[in-house]
């Protein structure tokens, strides 16, 4: 299984924060700190998840979650945000994220929406329950 998780975060504390969590748990990360950078990546480098805040400069989350999911890929996306409303969390699902954790978040939350994501079979898993949360 690979271990490569893309983190495309502006926040370079929330990126060190989480880099070194990801780490600890034996994941190799990727940064990016926008938008662009974060889907040239996520293009490029083959990571096996996504986790990707909301609030980007230039192309924010959303816009990258969708471009991701255009494209075919069934790469996991976990979404951080501080965007609280049940309406955003509902876009989030609706354009393609497999998880929405809201701002702010402890490692521990994060490390285990990436742990259940990893798992061979369970993005169907985590989809469908979402799916049901979502009401789609």
């Amino acid at each position: 299984m690979d271990k490569k998780i893309l983190v495309i975060e502006d926040d370079p504390a929330s990126s060190k924060l989480m880099q070194y969590a990801l780490t600890q748990h034996g994941y190799e990360v990727l940064i990016a700190s926008n938008g662009s950078d974060g889907l040239r990546k996520a293009r490029t480098e083959g990571p096996a998840l996504v986790i990707l805040n909301v609030t980007l400069p230039g192309m924010d989350g959303f816009e990258i979650c969708h471009r991701i999911r255009i494209e075919g890929d069934g790469l996991p996306i976990v979404m951080l945000s501080d965007k609280a409303r049940e309406a955003d969390r509902a876009t989030g699902f609706k354009l393609g994220a497999n998880e929405y954790l809201i701002k702010p978040v402890s490692p521990s939350t994060v490390i285990n929406a990436v742990d259940s994501l990893m798992v061979p079979g369970s993005i169907r898993v985590q989809s469908a329950r979402l799916e049901r949360h979502v009401g789609y």
